[in-house]
């Protein structure tokens, strides 16, 4: 899928806004790409490999953690992906209608999972792109009903 890529930290803009990247700081760091992300557009077809990278984003409507607040969960795919040093999901990045909200940086020693709060009124769509050091970056996005 076509994107806008920071060149510095790898931060794929959903919402077009290319002024200041929200996770590096840098400005105008952006450069389009054929190939930014992969999407499930595939799903029906799927084989091992993308049932590893495509992340999958499930909404909790009341987390116990804090009152009033929403859990947003993300797990790596079907099949557990590896975290090996060869082979590993990096990072875990947050969007709210293609607004970035958050990222999670991850290492080969820890689970492929993340969990981020919203507050519990949130509504719309919420998007998840995981980057994977050997395969690139992975997309999928959940409504919050």
């Amino acid at each position: 899928m076509k994107g806008l890529v920071c060149k510095i930290c790898g931060y794929v803009s959903l919402d077009g806004k290319t002024d200041i990247c929200p996770v590096c700081h840098m400005k105008n760091a952006f450069e389009q790409k054929d190939d930014a992300y992969k999407t499930p557009d595939f799903k029906s077809e799927t084989g091992e490999s993308e049932k590893k990278h495509i992340p999958s984003v499930s909404i909790q409507k009341q987390c116990e953690l804090i009152d009033g607040s929403m859990g947003v969960r993300v797990k790596m795919g079907e099949i557990a992906h590896p975290m090996t040093a060869e082979h590993f999901i990096s990072n875990i990045v947050f969007y709210h209608d293609k607004k970035f909200i958050g990222s999670v940086m991850l290492t080969p020693d820890i689970l492929p999972a993340a969990v981020l709060l919203l507050k519990g009124d949130a509504k719309g769509k919420i998007q998840v792109i995981e980057n994977c050091n050997l395969h690139g970056k992975w997309f999928n996005e959940v409504e919050i009903n």
